[in-house]
């Protein structure tokens, strides 16, 4: 009896509260909730974070970009300094043709608040991010091949991108990559010290497909590329395209002020058999330089490329080459110089490729001038070297060559060497005379090659 004479006090007690006084205590108990919620998220904010946020931002992301799927490790944030971390990220298309994979990365400067509160993920949301990634690896499955970065840092309020050991392999050996296709193939790998990216327009990317920026760099680039002569081309697929073909049919807009490779490496090879040695031609220490960069633009753009290097570890090169990108015809000029060389050292490319082996000669200086009009090379070389011996080289009996050999290789081929194209006393010699229209199945830098082979086989006589 005792016991219920209480409660009801305690009952009329609550009832006889004034409703300010009600107020007062509640709003004070809310708020005091509130305050510890506040310094829990501040101080422990990660356990809410991935509890309910984590799956938040994925959700976001897939709304924003629904043909891909986004999986998030752990996650990190700092109140303090705005700044997320992740564990680990892995970014894959819902067709499994492509993933990503990310070992930590952290972003900062994104406005988290509205995408929490607004699912609103996009391009106005990273206007003001920076972003570092450790140990990205790009998978291209369908293809067997990968993309990895060391490192990458992307700070768009600077309008910067950088990123280091870059290397493009394929998932398979050579055997392996070219038994995929019963036709000629071209394998390609390239290793990159770094890569900078200076005065890039992110605002235009994130809007749409426009890579605007003031001027790329790339430092110690290597370049490795083996093309399996031992099969057929496959006719039916569409012939390369040139400069001035890819870029205007692009839906992408390029727009590069200039771009620069210091330190390069390239080596190119053709092999003819499988399990055979290649021929092999490389560039050393080459430093390119490129100035407008350009496509859909309203007046067309010539792109001006000016190299230096060493050609075949051996002889220093110089090429210079003015190429109109948006040109509806196939147009450009080149033309370029070599120093002293020893010719023999192109054995490694003339024995596989030409059948015939250098035995002597010394190229003393080779300048040449080229001019494409129309897919059509004209244009003049002048090589001065002496002292050039050549053997036909017969794949069944090596370079010992029968009697019979000699003549039939003579008659067939017309094979006349010019051993010695020295000034004579007045200054002149023989000038190379480049002829050469190109086959709808040459590449770019083949046409090149070949256009220039043509003044070679003048001058030398074959």
């Amino acid at each position: 009896m005792i016991k219920t004479t209480h409660n009801r006090n305690e009952w009329s007690d609550w009832r006889n509260i004034s409703p300010r006084k009600f107020v007062k205590t509640v709003s004070f108990i809310v708020g005091a909730i509130f305050l510890v919620s506040v310094i829990i998220f501040v101080f422990f904010p990660d356990p809410f974070i991935n509890a309910f946020v984590k799956n938040k931002i994925s959700n976001a992301f897939t709304e924003a970009y629904p043909e891909y799927s986004l999986q998030i490790g752990d996650i990190h944030y700092s109140v303090w300094q705005n700044l997320l971390e992740c564990d680990s990220v892995t970014l894959k298309t819902k067709d499994s043709t492509f993933s990503c994979n990310v070992d930590s990365v952290s972003i900062s400067g994104i406005s988290w608040m509205s995408i929490l509160t607004q699912n609103n993920f996009n391009s106005k949301t990273l206007l003001s991010s920076v972003i570092d990634a450790q140990n990205i690896v790009f998978s291209f499955h369908k293809l067997q091949n990968e993309l990895s970065l060391g490192m990458l840092h992307i700070s768009v309020p600077d309008s910067e991108m950088a990123t280091d050991s870059i290397k493009y392999h394929s998932l398979i050996n050579d055997e392996q990559f070219f038994a995929k296709s019963q036709f000629r193939q071209t394998r390609l790998q390239f290793d990159i010290s770094q890569i900078k990216i200076i005065g890039f327009d992110f605002e235009s990317l994130l809007q749409g497909n426009t890579y605007t920026a003031r001027k790329i760099y790339m430092q110690d680039v290597f370049t490795d590329i083996l093309l399996n002569k031992d099969k057929p081309n496959d006719e039916n697929a569409p012939y390369p395209h040139m400069p001035n073909e890819v870029l205007p049919s692009m839906k992408e807009i390029i727009n590069i002020d200039s771009f620069e490779i210091t330190n390069g490496r390239l080596k190119y090879s053709e092999r003819f058999a499988v399990n055979t040695i290649p021929g092999v031609i490389t560039f050393d220490k080459f430093n390119i330089s490129v100035s407008r960069f350009a496509n859909h633009t309203a007046q067309p753009e010539t792109t001006i490329i000016r190299g230096n290097g060493l050609f075949m570890n051996s002889a220093e090169m110089k090429v210079f080459m003015a190429i109109p990108l948006t040109s509806k015809e196939f147009s450009l000029q080149y033309s370029g110089s070599l120093s002293k060389m020893d010719v023999a050292k192109l054995n490694v490319f003339i024995e596989p490729v030409e059948n015939r082996h250098i035995e002597s000669g010394v190229i003393q200086s080779a300048n040449y001038d080229i001019n494409v009009n129309s897919g059509s090379a004209s244009g003049n070389l002048r090589v001065a070297y002496n002292d050039l011996a050549l053997t036909i080289f017969n794949k069944n009996t090596g370079f010992d060559l029968g009697l019979l050999d000699h003549i039939s290789n003579y008659i067939g081929d017309m094979f006349i060497i010019r051993t010695t194209n020295l000034p004579d006393e007045k200054g002149l010699m023989k000038i190379g005379e480049i002829n050469y229209k190109r086959n709808p199945t040459d590449y770019f830098l083949q046409f090149l090659w070949m256009a220039l082979r043509s003044g070679v086989g003048d001058v030398v006589g074959f």
